[in-house]
């Protein structure tokens, strides 16, 4: 945990300051309107650090002049930066110089390595001769420390346009080692927005409800960048990032589009692969991620994984890149809950991505084995409106891939690896349950337990949220916990005895600033795999 105070009031300050001359107006979701008012600082985009190790951690800037315009700056730009001992930066610990590059659209990632692990540490930038707000982060314990506690934030689902971030305010105000982000970082879709200041900027081709240049991913990809509640968390905490797929478009598998695409927006794969290989860059661009880009390709890989000693070990999935399609063909991927049960080709993670994670999971010396990853793994059955059938599966989550769920979940019980927990976001609703082998035994072991974040501001109808809650005991009875009305994030804290997750909302986000406050409370003991009432 921290080794000093932290002014979280001097934190909060610089991540208003380096927004506020960024939160232009744009007219219509118009990025011209915007054109040319913006302050004279290259940091309006905030400053993050992630990924964290023992004695290194990337540091994060995107250097802009122009917030939708990346030619605005034309050539490479020095950037120097430092970490620190202390927020006042009278004990430098690393320092150094690098290049902003036009080709990344001048971002910037530092792996600040040399530093002692475990410890808290403070960084800045400069350039263009303006210095940027700082930002905290923390190195992880060595793999051989036993460290006694540790502390997450696991957030995911910000829609821009559906209300404002007031959760984020809160997250800052956490005292946290990490946070975990579990994707749809951006959406994707056209303007249209009840409030005015969070239209999305619109994308070169409207009415395709799609960005497909790399130009419409970074600009809005800039546009969610200029929120001072986010950049008040980047800069509290390292960042463990990945993404899900709204950071390309909706529900895409592999290199095959959205099934409910039509017309123009309907693309071959081998378009596609290129509208993803501009989607990736821009995401690289703007996440505090240690990936080896290779700019034009629709390839990177970003599942890897994290030790905090031997307390806990992070194993970090992508579940779009490689995942097969989604069985059955059914509209929005919702369909019968035999689909997935029959796609025993099928897969979420490819099979390179399938063997790292069982090998990670087999050799692990950690007493808590995460899988942070998007979709439920949860087998869950919803009630049906139209009745026939009386119940409906989301062929898009862990559902859909059922058998592959049951080599996961046979190899979780038959390795006993000790103490799994499965992370998972994508459905703006909070879950806790129970992982079986078998889930149509409600009385045989569990074998993981698996937490939900709700979104911090992308929509759960809240029609769905009564009729969810009284069918979850008889369809579901392996959940524990379910609320859709909420928005927020997850704050975990666990030692070498026992897990507790505490559900951390807001009452609304069609303000700024809301309260965050403590909804519920569950926890797992060490060596008992079931989700219980803190």
């Amino acid at each position: 945990m921290s080794d000093q105070p932290f002014s979280r009031r001097r934190l909060m300050a610089g991540a208003a300051a380096s927004v506020g001359a960024a939160m232009l107006p744009v007219v219509a979701g118009n990025p011209a309107a915007a054109h040319g008012t913006g302050a004279p600082t290259p940091f309006r985009l905030g400053i993050a650090s992630g990924d964290p190790l023992p004695n290194s951690v990337i540091l994060w800037t995107r250097l802009v002049r122009d917030l939708y315009d990346a030619a605005s700056l034309r050539r490479p730009v020095e950037v120097s930066w430092q970490v620190a001992h202390d927020e006042r930066f009278r004990r430098i610990a690393r320092r150094g110089v690098t290049q902003a590059r036009p080709e990344l659209g001048h971002s910037v990632h530092v792996d600040a390595d040399g530093l002692e692990p475990g410890r808290e540490y403070f960084y800045r930038f400069r350039a263009l001769g303006e210095i940027s707000p700082v930002g905290r982060t923390r190195t992880a314990p060595q793999p051989w420390a036993d460290p006694s506690r540790l502390s997450l934030g696991i957030v995911n689902c910000q829609d821009f346009q559906n209300g404002y971030w007031p959760a984020y305010w809160g997250l800052a105000e956490e005292d946290l080692d990490v946070v975990v982000h579990l994707g749809d970082y951006i959406y994707e879709y056209d303007p249209r927005s009840a409030y005015a200041d969070r239209l999305h900027v619109a994308p070169e081709t409207p009415g395709l409800d799609q960005l497909r240049t790399l130009g419409d991913y970074r600009n809005r990809h800039a546009q969610y960048k200029t929120d001072p509640a986010l950049q008040a968390a980047h800069a509290a905490f390292p960042w463990i990032v990945t993404w899900d797929d709204h950071e390309t478009e909706n529900n895409y598998a592999g290199r095959l589009d959205e099934i409910d695409d039509t017309g123009a927006a309907r693309q071959p794969p081998e378009q596609f692969a290129r509208q993803r290989a501009n989607a990736y860059q821009a995401y690289y661009e703007h996440m505090p991620i240690r990936a080896n880009l290779r700019p034009g390709s629709s390839d990177l890989r970003i599942f890897r994984r994290f030790d905090f000693g031997r307390l806990a070990r992070f194993n970090v999935l992508d579940t779009r890149q490689y995942r097969s399609d989604q069985p059955g063909g059914f509209p929005g991927d919702f369909g019968l809950e035999s689909a997935g049960r029959s796609n025993v080709t099928g897969t979420l993670t490819g099979e390179d991505q399938e063997r790292w994670l069982h090998q990670g999971l087999l050799r692990s010396p950690a007493r808590w084995n995460v899988i942070a990853q998007q979709v439920m793994m949860s087998r869950t059955r919803f009630p049906n409106p139209a009745l026939v059938p009386p119940t409906m599966t989301n062929l898009d989550q862990w559902d859909g891939y059922a058998p592959q769920r049951d080599r996961l979940l046979g190899l979780l019980a038959a390795g006993r690896v000790a103490n799994p927990v499965v992370l998972a976001g994508d459905i703006h609703s909070t879950w806790m349950s129970d992982l079986r082998v078998d889930f149509d035994d409600p009385d045989s072991a569990a074998v993981a337990v698996e937490f939900v974040a709700t979104s911090i501001s992308s929509d759960f109808p809240a029609a769905f949220d009564a009729p969810i809650k009284a069918a979850n005991p008889l369809l579901n009875p392996h959940v524990r916990y379910f609320d859709g009305s909420r928005r927020g994030y997850l704050r975990a804290k666990l030692d070498r005895h026992l897990w507790r997750t505490d559900v951390r909302v807001v009452d609304t986000i069609a303000s700024r600033q809301s309260p965050v406050y403590t909804s519920a409370s569950y926890a797992v003991e060490s060596g008992r795999p079931t989700v219980v009432a803190a």
